[in-house]
C-alpha cells in the first residue's frame, strides 16, 4: 500500500475536502445503459429489467415506474451501467454515492472511468430520489437502506450472469455497503467478492453532531439546502404523504433527521435512526475482503473507538487511517498518475481480490 502524502498546500482537511470536491476533471466513459430497478414492492409485485436510455422501452418503463410509485407505492432506483463486451467474465464494480450525491458526482465518475479502463463492468447507482428520481419512489432515502444495494446487485447478477461484484461506497454510501456486508455476514452470496468504504459514516450520531460544529457549518448548510429542496419536491409529488410545515425552521442535519427522515421512514427519532442505520454494529461480521479509508483530519466524519477496535479485530478488514486526506478527497501529488490516491488504491485492492 502506497503511503498517502497530501498534495502541496493541501495538508489541511478542509482544503482537501473543498478542492477535492470542486477541482475540474475529465473522464473517459462510454454512454451508459439506464436500468430502472424495483427495490421495494408496492401493492403488487413488478419487475423491471434492462432499460436503455436510447430505447423507447426505457421511456415506457420509466413512466410505468412513476405510475407505480404514485398508485402502488413501489420504489425504484435508477442505475447507469457500463458493460464490457464479455460482461459475465469481468469483475463488476457497483458504486454508491454519498448524501445529496448522484451518479454524476465527481468521485462516482472518477472511479468509474478508472475501473472501466481496467476492464471492469461499472454500475453507478442512484439512491432513492437522487439524480432527479424523486418521482420513482414515494419514500425518502436514508442511511439504513442497505437492502437497496443488495437488490440492485442481485437483480443485475441474475440478468447479466455476473459472477464477481465489488462494492464501493463514499461517505453515506460507504455506510450502506459496509452495513450490507455486515448484515450478510457468513451468508454473503458467492458473487460478492469485496467491499470498500471511503470516508464512510459508520457512526452516524457522532458524525452528525460534528457536522453541526461552527467550523463545519458550511458543509451542513450545503447539505440542508439540498435536503430541503428535495423534500419540497417530494411534497409536491406526494402531498398525501408529506408536509413541509416547519421545514424552514430546521437548522441542523440532526433536526432534519429527527423531524423528517425519522418521521417518514419508520424511526422513533434521530437517535433511533442513527443507531439502527449505523454500519458499525456489523463491523465484526464482515466476511468478505474489505478496505476502509479514513482520514484523521476529515472535518466531520467521526469513528468511535469501539468501531475502530471491531474493524481492527476483523481479519477480513483492512482499515487504513491517514493523517491527512479530508472527506472523500485524498489528493496526492500528481506524479506518475492523476493524484487521486484513494481511487488508485481501492482499485488495486479490488483487482487483487476480485476474480469472476
Amino acid at each position: 500500500m502506497e503511503e498517502f502524502l497530501p498534495r502541496r498546500l493541501l495538508r489541511n482537511g478542509h482544503l482537501q475536502t473543498l478542492v477535492g470536491n470542486f477541482l475540474p476533471r475529465q473522464y473517459v466513459l462510454p454512454e451508459p445503459e439506464a436500468h430502472i430497478i424495483q427495490v421495494e414492492a408496492g401493492e403488487a409485485d413488478a419487475a423491471y429489467g434492462d432499460a436503455r436510455t436510447s430505447d423507447s422501452r426505457a421511456v415506457d418503463r420509466l413512466e410505468q415506474a412513476r405510475t407505480d410509485a404514485r398508485t402502488r407505492g413501489a420504489s425504484h432506483v435508477l442505475c447507469h451501467c457500463h458493460w464490457q463486451a464479455n460482461a459475465s467474465e469481468r469483475p463488476t464494480v457497483l458504486l454508491v454515492h454519498g448524501l445529496e450525491g448522484s451518479t454524476r458526482s465527481q468521485y462516482m465518475l472518477g472511479n468509474s472511468a478508472r475501473a472501466w479502463a481496467a476492464g471492469c463492468n461499472v454500475i453507478r447507482m442512484n439512491m432513492r430520489n437522487c439524480g432527479g428520481t424523486e418521482d420513482l419512489s414515494p419514500t425518502l432515502y436514508h442511511s439504513g437502506l442497505s437492502g437497496d444495494v443488495a437488490t440492485v446487485m442481485r437483480t443485475l447478477a441474475a440478468e447479466k450472469g455476473l459472477r464477481a461484484f465489488a462494492l464501493i461506497g463514499y461517505s453515506m454510501g460507504g455506510n450502506l455497503v459496509l452495513k450490507l456486508a455486515g448484515e450478510l455476514g457468513a451468508g454473503t452470496p458467492p458473487y460478492l467478492k469485496a467491499v470498500v468504504g471511503v470516508s464512510p459514516v459508520m457512526d452516524l450520531a457522532v458524525s452528525a453532531d460534528a457536522l453541526h460544529k461552527v467550523s463545519n457549518r458550511v458543509y451542513e448548510w450545503k447539505f440542508l439546502i439540498g435536503l430541503r429542496r428535495r423534500f419540497r419536491r417530494k411534497a409536491e409529488l406526494f402531498p398525501a404523504i408529506y408536509s413541509t410545515v416547519g421545514l424552514e425552521r430546521i437548522g441542523s442535519l440532526r433536526q432534519f433527521d429527527d423531524q423528517i427522515t425519522a418521521r417518514y421512514s419508520g424511526f422513533q427519532g434521530a437517535d433511533d435512526y442513527y443507531d439502527r442505520a449505523s454500519s458499525s454494529h456489523g463491523a465484526a461480521q464482515i466476511a468478505v475482503p474489505a478496505m476502509i479509508l479514513h482520514a484523521l483530519d476529515d472535518p466531520f466524519i467521526r469513528m468511535l473507538p469501539s468501531t475502530r477496535a471491531a474493524l481492527l479485530a476483523n481479519p477480513r478488514v483492512r482499515l487504513i487511517e491517514t493523517a491527512h486526506g479530508g472527506h472523500c478527497a485524498f489528493l496526492a501529488p500528481a506524479v506518475g498518475y492523476d493524484g487521486y490516491w484513494a481511487e488508485k488504491m481501492l482499485l488495486d485492492f479490488l483487482l487483487s481480490v476480485t476474480k469472476p
